[in-house]
C-alpha cells in the first residue's frame, strides 16, 4: 500500500472511530434496530480501533517523511541521496 492510501484510510477510519466515540451516533443505530444491549460493550471496541486507526495515520506520516528525506535532491547536484524503494 503506498503512503497517501495508508494516509487517506488511516485519516478516514480515525475519523469515523471518533465520530463514535463522542457522538451517540451508534447508541442512536443501535437502538433503532432493536440492538441497544450492545451498547454497553461499544468503549471495548471502540477505543482500541480508534487507537489503531491513529496508529496507521502515524505511520504513513513517518514513512512519507522519510521517504521525503531519503529523495531529497542536493542543492547545487541535480542527484537523490541513494533513495532506494
Amino acid at each position: 500500500m503506498d503512503n497517501r492510501t495508508l494516509l487517506k484510510v488511516g485519516i478516514v477510519g480515525s475519523v469515523i472511530a471518533a465520530l463514535c466515540c463522542a457522538t451517540p451516533v451508534l447508541v442512536i443505530l443501535l437502538g433503532i434496530v432493536g440492538l441497544s444491549a450492545w451498547v454497553g460493550g461499544l468503549d471495548y471496541v471502540l477505543f482500541p480501533v480508534l487507537f489503531v486507526f491513529v496508529g496507521i495515520t502515524i505511520y504513513s506520516l513517518y514513512r512519507r517523511k522519510a521517504a521525503a528525506a531519503c529523495c531529497a535532491v542536493e542543492i547545487g547536484l541535480n542527484q537523490k541521496k541513494g533513495c532506494t524503494k
